[in-house]
């Protein structure tokens, strides 16, 4: 009998992990000092530059769209226009990323718009065939 075994995707991101049933999340650092979160693993606060403060965290997944722009032109293969943003998760951290299942107009954007991450294959293989899995934001169904 051949059992399939489950083939783990990989992070794009060096601050995207799995938990133990393979979901996808965010991490971060929290510094026991001042407060500051930031994404990924830090030494020190970028903040008020304790060392030896910061502890890993799960970040959130939910918060608001701090700032964002259109994008036309990009590297080849990518697909143009996007919304390139900048989010405020709840809790602290600012996360650049793309904003995806909205329709990249001016006029379907606004500033502080309640979005939350979602978590994507990108499309692109590893030579063992693994996917790789990225974070991309959405907007949020309800406010956060």
């Amino acid at each position: 009998m051949n059992a399939e075994i489950p083939i783990t995707p990989l992070a794009a991101t060096s601050y995207l992990a799995f938990a133990a049933d393979g979901t996808p999340h965010l991490v971060g650092s929290l510094c026991a000092d001042c407060g500051c979160v930031a994404p990924g693993p830090r030494m020190a606060c970028a903040a008020c530059c304790a060392r030896g403060s910061m502890k890993s965290i799960r970040l959130a997944e939910r918060g608001r769209l701090h700032s964002f722009t259109i994008v036309h032109r990009s590297f080849p293969g990518v697909t143009t226009p996007f919304v390139a943003a900048v989010v405020e998760l709840d809790g602290g951290a600012m996360l650049k990323g793309t904003l995806v299942d909205i329709e990249p107009r001016w006029e379907a954007l606004a500033f502080d718009m309640p979005v939350q991450i979602v978590f994507r294959d990108t499309g692109q293989r590893a030579p063992d065939g693994r996917t790789f899995i990225s974070y991309y934001f959405s907007l949020a169904a309800s406010p956060s």
